[in-house]
């Protein structure tokens, strides 16, 4: 028959902690933990724990007051360092006197000599959370020495899953030989018989009283259950099994959360306001698990009809100040969601539940947060209301403080990720196994997608790159009825909140939602974040790489603040775009310019000029092609065979120059009755310009894709791209790849793509005389065209989308890290 076995959790905390955690001093700058000890022997015992322990940092009070009850023993976490290089680490060490408590005092600052010491008065001990860097001091040298001081080792009940299975994968593939090689490298004897046999124990690390008995050690063929040195000798002979629930960022935010929640409520007394207050009385729940108390006096009774009514008065106001806003938007998700109310009042016999609920109120809050706080600076900036802008950009650290335990938890767990990664590098490469090469999977965030402009068509060929040649790249977008609608490579959000442009119908700016968008990166364990557009999905882009600290890659698609100073006719407000968007192109590690003029703007502007790369953009050489000329334009049109066809391709914007165009093409046609105008796309101007050249020789198509935007290219004749704006201009180097001689203006980068006189002509962008003469010109010498055709396609043949695309993922891994 076999025998039976014991539980206890070995790593929680009570209030005597007099430093937590260095994580927590430094986040919410307290140096307690408020759980009380009796509570955490109580609930210990409740959720089926054989023995209770606390393991308090470099004390023993918190243990001490429990320590008359039955099924404890004393214990404490030790904070130590290696001499070597000042890394600090967390022992735990168990069924301690306080005379030993006294001796550990005075040699602790070593951990050689604590080891010492522990072993040789027998304290059955083992390495906390032995992967975790607590003051960026811990290397693999670190962590080899650590395998030569300890038996026993920690797999944390706080820390990330994959940092636990490679501890548990390293130390059970140690042989003698590796642990011969570690002495002889390290100069450091092993301190125990037999050094690559290792136990594993496990604890939950609980500083908030949330999660106790989440992680615990189970020990095999222990006769007496209330014996705590039969447990640690079971232990110590390799019988203990860890039992474990992994832990998630979201399990770290919410004890960041109640560790702060429980400091202010007794700081400030919150207690007697639970009951008039339903948003605080559900986030007490959440965050203390504490279930609702009767209620049922007088007294009790009259606070809950006050809280009552001071719900229902909020909830009819229209409060302007953010924290009215946040109050009034939380007791909105609170009534109106009876999921996330059993979610909030937790449950007793499964309590990290209640993480998930906590996740979701965080998150619906913290969008309708940044929901306002989004439209009150676009409202302000489009009304010139500067005032207003600084006052919510003031206010804007509430939606921080809202989310800042998330942006904390993330951002320490992929670091720890990061560590072990290199750590199991180096023992692969050891045992004579190469190191898998470095893992690169990219994010590319977009405000735009989906629709006919340039950024849009890039992001989708690089896509079909990448699947090409097995890339890891996903797109991240924000678009309506987005959820359920995932293209493949398309990672689509629903908005949480969207902005249209006045001066610019048509143009919406979606607000993304930024908690889904972190979570979904490190769940997917994205390594770089590449933003194309700088709106608000770049903004979050932004704000997922630096939490994640991913490297931030950007592409200078289009030139915003001629456009902003085009489209409201103030230059002042096209000097505010440039301040932010070199701003925001400095906060990244590489940026890609189309030409070196636009990466001398980029300079010119503050943008540092090394990171900086300049990028030529590549063009589908095989769907682009002169060979695709096949009458498409007469058959699905009727447009005839013998008009000269002048084409434009892209959206039919007045920034693209349009109302210009059909200036000159109303001029061209009364002087060279031949020529036909051919519009591809779709957009705002489109209506208005299609009745400016009623009763002309003016085709509009509409978007067109695929094949059949490669047949109407190369069966028209010449390619017109009046804009003074464009960064690149995508459709003139796929006019050139289907042998179109092309007109552009010397304003912008399609002038970089153009060789005057043999590919095509570059006139001055100020004068529509100029453009007008140019296209005059090709049409009274059509003899030209032909060699022209030939030119244009031979100007690209070698500007393959898949050539742009390797060279950008070779800069991906210029800035990959270790």
């Amino acid at each position: 028959m076999d025998r039976p076995s014991l539980r206890a959790d070995l790593h929680v905390h009570s209030k005597h902690s007099k430093r937590p955690s260095e994580w927590i001093l430094q986040k919410i700058g307290t140096a307690e933990s408020y759980t009380e000890p009796l509570r955490l022997y109580e609930t210990a015992r409740r959720r089926g724990m054989d023995l209770v322990t606390i393991t308090d940092h470099n004390t023993l009070a918190g243990s001490l007051d429990i320590a008359h009850l039955p099924h404890t023993f004393v214990s404490e976490e030790i904070t130590t360092y290696l001499p070597d290089n000042g890394c600090k680490l967390h022992v735990l060490a168990w069924d301690l006197t306080e005379a030993q408590h006294d001796d550990i005092t005075r040699v602790r600052d070593n951990v050689y000599e604590l080891v010492d010491y522990l072993l040789a008065q027998a304290v059955p001990h083992a390495l906390a959370h032995p992967m975790f860097d607590m003051n960026l001091r811990l290397t693999p040298d670190s962590f080899e020495k650590l395998l030569l001081l300890f038996r026993n080792f920690e797999l944390n009940g706080s820390r990330d899953q994959s940092q636990n299975e490679v501890l548990r994968a390293i130390l059970a593939g140690l042989t003698p030989d590796d642990m011969d090689y570690l002495a002889e490298r390290h100069g450091l004897a092993p301190r125990m018989a037999e050094p690559w046999r290792k136990n594993l124990t496990s604890g939950s690390d609980d500083h908030s009283g949330l999660n106790i008995a989440r992680s615990h050690t189970l020990v095999l063929g222990v006769d007496d259950p209330a014996d705590p040195a039969a447990f640690l000798a079971g232990l110590e002979a390799g019988a203990a099994r860890p039992v474990q629930i992994a832990a998630t960022p979201a399990t770290m935010a919410h004890n960041l959360y109640s560790i702060a929640y429980q400091f202010y409520k007794d700081r400030l007394g919150l207690a007697r306001f639970l009951s008039r207050d339903l948003v605080l009385r559900h986030v007490d729940q959440a965050l203390t698990l504490t279930p609702p108390g009767p209620g049922n006096g007088l007294v009790a009774r009259l606070h809950n009809l006050v809280g009552g009514l001071r719900a229902a008065s909020l909830r009819k106001s229209r409060p302007t100040a953010l924290p009215s806003v946040v109050q009034k938007e939380a007791l909105a998700l609170i009534s109106n969601n009876p999921t996330l109310v059993a979610g909030l009042q937790g449950s007793q016999d499964e309590p990290w539940k209640a993480e998930k609920g906590w996740f979701e109120f965080v998150d619906r809050a913290s969008e309708k947060v940044l929901t306002h706080f989004a439209d009150t600076i676009l409202r302000s900036v489009a009304d010139g209301n500067l005032f207003d802008v600084f006052k919510a950009i003031g206010s804007a650290g509430s939606s921080y403080i809202l989310l800042a335990p998330y942006a904390v938890a993330y951002s320490l767990f992929t670091k720890d990720r990061r560590f072990c990664r290199t750590v199991q590098g180096r023992f692969a490469a050891r045992k004579g196994r190469p190191a898998p090469p470095a893992r690169l999977a990219v994010a590319h965030f977009t405000d735009s997608f989906g629709e006919l402009n340039g950024t849009s068509a890039s992001l989708a060929r690089q896509l079909d790159s990448a699947r090409a040649h097995g890339k890891d790249l996903t797109v991240v977008t924000c678009a309506p009825q987005a959820e359920g609608a995932q293209a493949p490579g398309v990672r689509a959000f629903a908005p949480i909140g969207a902005f249209e442009l006045p001066e610019y119908p048509g143009l919406v700016l979606n607000y993304p939602p930024l908690l889904k968008m972190l979570d979904w990166c490190y769940e997917r364990g994205i390594t770089h974040i590449h933003a194309a557009t700088p709106g608000p999905v770049g903004l979050a882009g932004l704000a997922v790489a630096r939490i994640l600290g991913l490297p931030l890659h950007a592409t200078y698609h289009t030139d915003f603040p001629a456009y902003a100073g085009a489209l409201t006719g103030d230059a002042a407000m096209e000097e505010g775009a440039w301040r932010y968007l070199s701003w925001f192109m400095g906060q990244c590690d590489m940026v890609d310019a189309p030409s070196a003029p636009v990466a001398a703007g980029l300079a010119a502007h503050g943008v540092p000029a090394a990171r900086v790369r300049v990028a030529p953009r590549g063009v589908d050489v095989a769907l682009f092609r002169p060979e695709r000329r096949n009458g498409f334009l007469r058959k699905g049109f009727g447009v005839a065979d013998e008009a000269v066809k002048l084409l434009f391709v892209g959206r039919v914007s007045r920034e693209k120059n349009l109302p210009m165009l059909a200036g000159i093409f109303r001029q061209l046609c009364a002087q060279r009755p031949g020529a036909h105008l051919v519009v591809v796309g779709g957009g705002p101007y489109l209506e208005e310009m299609r009745a400016e050249l009623a009763g002309y020789p003016a085709t509009f198509t509409g978007p067109l894709y695929g094949q059949d935007l490669a047949a109407a290219y190369a069966s028209s004749d010449v390619f017109v791209f009046p804009s003074v704006r464009d960064t690149c201009g995508n459709a003139v180097l796929e006019a050139l790849a289907s042998g179109l001689p092309v007109v552009v203006t010397d304003q912008g980068g399609p002038q970089e793509h153009v060789q005057p006189g043999r590919t095509g002509l570059v006139v001055p962008g100020g004068d529509p005389r100029h453009f007008l003469r140019a296209l005059a010109t090709l049409l009274d010498d059509p003899a030209r065209l032909p060699a022209m055709r030939l030119a244009a396609r031979d100007s690209v043949r070698h500007r393959s989308l898949d050539k742009a695309f390797l060279a950008q993922w070779a800069a991906y891994r210029e800035t990959a890290l270790s």
